[in-house]
């Protein structure tokens, strides 16, 4: 659809009727700063130093839901797009903004207004931090339970229209099992509130219809969350496996005895290699206390370390310690290294693969946590590690947990070094249900490794299936090879997972970098998806060229 013929002055004046002037912005640097996410894909433009190709005309900052109201109308009145934008961490494209358009930037309304603990449910604002919001629950005593690794810098608005999964959905579930109602500004100008904790049993879900539509359907404004008590017990363990296989198996026997531990991630012998790098391999060999407790912290006595200011982590990714082989010297030299280490993955994949499984004899790493009410979470914890240890699993002891919490977090700040190096990394996290679950991982893996070297773990496991989180890393000649390598990827990549039946995506979303291959996982569907489109926002104005729409 062409761009309509845009009056900037008019937006401004516009806007600022329903804000102030104070509120609104048409300064390139925040039209150049609202242009993008984390997409990786535009990182290598920015790199560059090259300017957004897609800048919005105007950002604007609302304080409520009405004010939201009145800006999508103006909007629509002057034939321009919305952008929704939350803490700008998604990895996906989500907020480019293809036809331009005002950016609404929502971190302003992120009130907390009502914690009811007799219903365990929180009224929220979509702005708020997911730090803030986990920090301000905790000290009621309370939990969402959503933990990603973003959680610093992504809002509660942003995980639902995602469809956001944390670190410890085994237990909690993901954002969409734990949303009761939301309000919406729906493409029109119209406030909607849908469902909420004693909606009437019958007919459709209409909270489900809206979480996880990217702001293409409307703008979520605040929502109605599902709380569970703060824990009073924190179990971390790790274990290894022979190899990934057995690895699978064991996680699906757990889950499948309707046990629920937090955290579950295996790791396969490359990425548990890697890690071996730093920690030496070492692990607690007392068998005279296999089970034991691991006093980890609990909510309000530093579970969310203030990382401003705060050290570096000691181990920081097995990724950049790939990397790390080749930087040595001057930066040129580093460059000039990790590019040829890059520059053949299908070699490196091979080499690297071979010696992991040569030295790293003890297969593969599992983390494994649980968390609860204390004697809940001891009976659960001592049935679990049983299981494990009838599927193979041989215990490391407490501290492979202890190092993973500690350190989280780290991912999401560690990306900028490869870059600069002249490197690109990126995650691809696909899904499947067990029986599908490792045709999906060779699959995939395969697919992805023909254009970059790459590493697996799986989480978010569930009764049904697992999630497969593949982390890659490639190298171009230029700016354009990289982007051609970058797409090669994603495309091999995801018609893989579609082709042996699993999910393009668990829990990033899907934004502009997924849309064309939403066709092939829903098909027939996608005309569903089209026909609310029409109905909630009839000028498609809301966020345009997201889903595939």
């Amino acid at each position: 659809m062409p761009s309509p013929v845009v009056d900037p002055d008019r937006i401004r004046k516009e806007l600022e009727a329903i804000v102030g002037p104070r509120r609104v912005s048409l300064r390139a640097v925040d039209l150049d700063t609202y242009a993008r996410d984390m997409w990786p894909r535009l990182l290598l433009a920015r790199r560059d130093g090259a300017a957004p190709a897609l800048l919005p005309h105007a950002v604007v900052w609302p304080e409520s839901a009405r004010e939201v109201a009145t800006i999508v109308r103006a909007a629509r009145q002057m034939g321009v797009a919305i952008i929704p934008y939350g803490g700008g961490s998604g990895v996906c494209g989500g907020v480019v903004p293809v036809r331009g358009g005002i950016t609404i930037d929502m971190k302003r309304m992120q009130a907390l207004r009502a914690v009811r603990g007799d219903e365990l449910i929180a009224d929220v604002e979509a702005g708020l931090s997911g730090e803030r919001f986990e920090r301000e629950l905790a000290r009621r005593g309370f939990t969402f339970g959503n933990f990603p690794s973003s959680i610093y810098c992504s809002t509660v608005g942003g995980w639902l229209a995602t469809r956001a999964a944390g670190q410890l959905s085994t237990k909690y579930g993901k954002v969409e099992d734990r949303v009761s109602g939301l309000t919406v500004v729906t493409g029109t100008g119209e406030v909607i509130d849908t469902d909420g904790p004693s909606r009437a049993l019958g007919g459709p879900n209409w909270t489900q219809l809206v979480v996880g539509s990217e702001g293409t359907l409307g703008v979520i404004t605040s929502a109605r969350l599902r709380l569970s008590p703060a824990p009073q017990l924190r179990v971390f363990r790790g274990f290894e496996l022979d190899n990934v296989a057995a690895g699978v198996e064991a996680i699906r026997r757990v889950l499948q005895r309707g046990l629920r531990p937090a955290v579950v991630r295996l790791y396969d012998e490359l990425d548990t290699f890697l890690n071996s790098m730093k920690t030496g391999g070492g692990h607690d060999t007392n068998t005279d206390r296999p089970h034991a407790y691991a006093p980890t912290p609990l909510p309000g006595e530093g579970a969310l370390p203030v990382l401003p200011g705060a050290p570096e982590p000691e181990d920081d990714g097995p990724l950049r310690r790939l990397l790390a082989l080749g930087r040595r010297g001057t930066r040129s030299l580093r460059k000039d290294a990790i590019g040829a280490l890059l520059s053949r993955p299908r070699a490196v994949n091979g080499l690297v693969g071979a010696v992991a499984e040569k030295i790293a004899r003890k297969g593969c790493k599992m983390i494994i946590g649980l968390e609860g009410a204390r004697i809940r979470t001891e009976v659960e914890a001592a049935l679990t590690f049983a299981e494990l240890e009838r599927a193979g699993a041989r215990d490391m002891g407490e501290e492979p947990g202890r190092a993973w919490l500690a350190h989280r977090y780290a991912v999401s700040y560690r990306m900028s070094p490869v870059f600069r190096d002249g490197a690109f990394v990126d995650t691809m996290e696909v899904a499947a249900s067990w029986e599908q679950l490792l045709d999906l991982y060779h699959s995939v893996r395969e697919a992805i490794g023909r254009h970059a070297v790459v590493m697996a773990h799986f989480s978010h496991a569930y009764p049904d299936g697992c999630s497969i989180y593949f982390t890659f890393a490639g190298h171009g000649e230029d700016r354009a090879d990289s982007e051609k390598i970058y797409d090669a990827i994603w495309r091999d990549g995801l018609e893989a997972a579609t082709r042996v039946g699993g999910t393009i995506s668990h829990h990033h979303g899907v934004g502009l970098l997924k849309a064309p291959y939403m066709f092939g996982e829903h098909r027939e569907a996608m005309s569903i998806l089209q026909g609310l489109k029409r109905t909630l926002d009839p000028d498609d104005i809301m966020n345009p060229g997201k889903l595939g729409l």
